[in-house]
């Protein structure tokens, strides 16, 4: 894990065209996205190459995950679910997954570029003629000492995509080993339903407690609900509501 400190991030949604910013408190998140070898550990599967980021793993499974950590490790776990309905206890420091500020603001670095480095350099893309994910750390890091967080694959993180259009997708961040350099940016935002599982899509683990209820680092429950607010019926092609 690598320690960030607090600060300001500015966030973008393309659909809403909105842009705003987010003051986050000091948090920790992997220095690697989780590996085979790590998810083989703690949820019993079997690891065929146990440095690679763990994939085919669904935002759910994810979720699971971290409890599993947290209960390895001693701590207090983030998540209770039923089902798909998954509450996260903010003031809890065991493992999770980041929010989407927090995801952002780590990968950045303090840059404003789409990429904190040579993208040939920092992350595994389709330029590089690869057909699955590369062991984790091949890569240069960036200035919080983080590795793929560019490139390699797509991160989960908690939040919520656009609950108006997609009701409960989840957020996933970063750009696979598949994608051009378009789609490999620090603000890239796409995400999927909390059970699909792809082999370009893992995740990285984050740690933090914080004096609140329902809300932390760029996210509300509060929010999501405004956000999911819509007035009349869906158009065309948007995911139902459950």
């Amino acid at each position: 894990m690598a320690s960030i400190a607090g600060g300001t991030v500015g966030l973008h949604d393309a659909r809403r065209k909105v842009r705003w910013s987010v003051e986050l408190e000091p948090f920790e998140i992997g220095v690697y996205p989780v590996t085979q070898e790590q998810v083989a550990e703690l949820l019993g599967e079997t690891a065929v190459h146990p440095r690679r980021p763990a994939t085919d793993v669904s935002w759910l499974r994810a979720i699971r995950f971290c409890n599993a950590a947290s209960e390895w490790e001693g701590l207090e776990p983030a998540y209770t679910y039923d089902g798909e309905d998954v509450t996260w206890h903010v003031d809890s420091d065991g493992f999770r997954l980041p929010t989407e500020a927090e995801w952002e603001f780590a990968c950045r670095a303090g840059s404003t570029r789409p990429h904190y480095g040579p993208l040939e350099e920092v992350a595994w893309t389709s330029a590089d003629g690869v057909t699955a994910p590369q062991d984790v750390g091949g890569k240069h890091p960036n200035l919080n000492g983080l590795f793929d967080t560019l490139g390699n694959v797509w991160e989960w993180c908690w939040d919520l995509l656009d609950p108006a259009r997609y009701d409960a997708y989840r957020v996933f961040r970063g750009g696979g080993f598949a994608d051009d350099a378009w789609s490999v940016r620090a603000s890239v935002r796409r995400g999927g339903a909390p059970r699909m599982h792809h082999d370009d899509v893992g995740f990285r683990v984050a740690r933090g407690g914080f004096d609140a209820t329902d809300a932390a680092q760029g996210w509300s429950a509060a929010a999501d609900e405004e956000r999911a607010a819509i007035d009349g019926p869906l158009p065309s092609g948007w995911t139902p509501r459950g």
